[in-house]
C-alpha cells in the first residue's frame, strides 16, 4: 500500500503562507483522489481540499479562496498552498489517498501528519 509523508509545516505569523507537501512512496497516477485534512485539539478531523486524478478540485468553505491543492504525478507529490493564514488554522495537517465519487471524498491511506501553528 502507498505510504504518505507530509512536510512543510511549522510556525507562521498570521497573514503568512506555507506550502505543505505530501510525498507518496509509489506512483499516484492511478490514485483516484488525494485530499488534505486537518485536526485541531479537541476537534474532529475535517476535509479541507481534494484533487481528483483528472485535476478537479474541491474545497471546504473554511479555506476556499485561501488554500490551493495541486498534484504533480511526475513527482508523486501533492501540495497544499496556504495563504492568509489565521490562528484558527492551527492544527495537524494530514494527507490522504482516497476516492472521490458522487461529490463525496472517501478517505483511504493516511500520512503521519505535520503540525502547522499560526501565531504571532
Amino acid at each position: 500500500q502507498v505510504q504518505l509523508v507530509e512536510s512543510g509545516g511549522g510556525l507562521v505569523q498570521p497573514g503568512g503562507s506555507l506550502r505543505l507537501s505530501c510525498a507518496a512512496s509509489e506512483s499516484i497516477f492511478s490514485i483516484n483522489a488525494m485530499g488534505w485534512y486537518r485536526q485541531a485539539p479537541g476537534k474532529e478531523r475535517e476535509l479541507l481540499a481534494a484533487v481528483t486524478s483528472g485535476g478537479s478540485t474541491n474545497y471546504a468553505d473554511s479555506v476556499k479562496g485561501r488554500f490551493t491543492i495541486s498534484r504533480d504525478n511526475a513527482k508523486n507529490t501533492v501540495y497544499l498552498r496556504m495563504n492568509s493564514l489565521k490562528p484558527e488554522d492551527t492544527a495537524v495537517y494530514y494527507c490522504n489517498a482516497g476516492t472521490y465519487y458522487s461529490r463525496t471524498y472517501y478517505p483511504g491511506r493516511w500520512g503521519q501528519g505535520t503540525q502547522v501553528t499560526v501565531s504571532s
